[in-house]
């Protein structure tokens, strides 16, 4: 635990103000350290960006991380730390939506998503041995389950074209098609929890505020528009080299780093000495899912007069759909679209030939055909040049074994972000407490130092 003035003297420099970084760095400075935060965007939030431009009604929608289950214990802390109230939505949970070989389309309401319920009884053997082995990611079986795609799978058990449909509606979850997606994964997460069971929130007034608070805490200890091009440590100190968008250069010394940058960044980034060739692969080879976010806003919340339900996963080309701002006055209605895996490709096409309005065609069942779109964003996060993807994936090529080196320490540096996650990777939860471990670990290491 960081007891206050334990890092006393001490300097910490954190590279990321997405909630991993801005996180670790407030409970840094909290614990006495002198703190930097670097960042190579021009905002603050990484993934967390509430848009607040361009609506009707003054309203404001996440274009990134959106929800907050309620078994998220580090961020129900965090909100309340700053003073933030969550707010319940989506009471009913994601359904199903899948469009069949005949074009019809055929809906489960059942609250909480019936067709997790059915791919867990499928997958209760090989839940019941992932199980046996406590849920390590170094063991036989699970090495074994991870070999195999989910698609895979679905051939070997004969699965029928209803459950195939179930698993291609799951691309706005895993954001991966079943061929891309390890078997291990969706044991995993079956292993755990169904999604969708539990009370689900938002932030009031927008997710954003989350990443606007920790940043006002630490003041002007925060630049943006400073990338990290390359580390170096001794038994002493770490040192950076930084530039900015403008392209000048300069190095920045600390007694430790907090690395809060996605794996796709990190790649990139000179490290000397080098990290071990296991820490290397791992980084190397993890993947990111494709992930396109599209928001309609329309003139009232029409699929409340069509549905109990206000969210779905579906099979359709737009991916997952739920409304975003149910938590919000006005009679205006955002619904958010999350097109995962190919779905991301195939709704760039949509838009591409017939423009936002052709996905409300894909809308159907919800009475959207017809309805006029206000106001829409489109945004795809493969193409944002510092994430390069929606979040972290692990394919059949990657050796689960490879997990754990993504959040192990190399000597002064820390490693945060929701990719290093064992329980909540891709949430916003996965990197609260990455960078509540992350502190933690500096604080172990200026513990031991003060031993010697």
């Amino acid at each position: 635990m960081l007891h206050e003035g334990l890092l006393h003297g001490r300097s910490v420099i954190v590279a990321g103000a997405g909630l991993a970084g801005l996180t670790a760095a407030v409970d840094l400075m909290e614990a006495g350290a002198h703190v930097i935060v670097v960042e190579a965007r021009d905002r603050i939030g990484g993934r967390v960006w509430t848009l607040r431009d361009g609506w009707y009604n003054e309203q404001h929608v996440e274009a990134g991380a959106d929800l907050i289950d309620e078994g998220q214990e580090e961020m129900q802390r965090l909100a309340a730390k700053l003073g933030l109230e969550l707010i319940p939505i989506l009471a009913g949970g994601f359904g199903f939506v899948t469009r069949g070989q005949d074009g019809r389309l055929n809906v489960r309401h059942e609250p909480g998503g019936g067709g997790w319920r059915t791919l867990r009884e499928r997958l209760e053997p090989w839940i019941r041995d992932y199980r046996l082995i406590d849920r390590r990611w170094d063991r036989l079986i699970a090495q074994d389950l991870a070999r195999v795609s989910v698609a895979e799978w679905l051939d070997e058990i004969n699965a029928d074209a209803e459950m195939r449909a179930l698993v291609r509606g799951l691309r706005g979850f895993f954001l991966a098609d079943a061929s891309d997606l390890s078997l291990l994964v969706l044991v995993d997460q079956l292993a755990a929890d169904m999604p969708g069971r539990g009370r689900m929130y938002r932030i009031k007034g927008g997710n954003d505020r989350l990443a606007s608070g920790l940043a006002g805490m630490l003041g002007d200890h925060v630049h943006v528009k400073t990338q990290v091009v390359a580390i170096f440590q001794t038994d002493e100190k770490v040192c950076v080299r930084l530039r900015t968008m403008d392209g000048t250069e300069s190095e920045l010394s600390a007694d430790y780093l907090v690395c809060a940058v996605p794996a796709t960044m990190l790649r990139s980034i000179v490290c000397d000495p080098p990290l071990p060739p296991e820490q290397r692969e791992a980084i190397r080879r993890l993947k990111y899912g494709r992930a396109t976010r599209t928001i309609l806003q329309f003139e009232c919340r029409f699929w409340s007069q069509h549905s109990t339900l206000k969210a779905f996963g579906t099979n359709l080309p737009i991916g997952a759909v739920w409304e975003g701002n149910e938590e919000q006055p006005g009679p205006h209605g955002l619904l958010s679209l999350l097109a995962g895996g190919s779905a991301s490709v195939e709704t760039q096409q949509l838009i591409a030939n017939g423009g936002v309005q052709s996905l409300t065609q894909q809308l159907d069942r919800l009475g959207a055909d017809d309805r006029p779109v206000l106001a829409s964003r489109v945004i795809t996060w493969e193409d944002d040049p510092w994430v390069q993807g929606g979040y972290a994936y692990f394919d059949p090529s990657y050796d689960p074994a490879w997990r754990l080196w993504l959040s192990k320490p190399h000597g002064r540096i820390l490693f945060a972000g929701e990719h290093t996650s064992g329980q909540w990777q891709g949430y916003m939860n996965g990197a609260v407490e990455s960078g509540v471990r992350a502190a933690q670990e500096v604080g172990v290491l200026a513990r031991r130092s003060r031993v010697r």
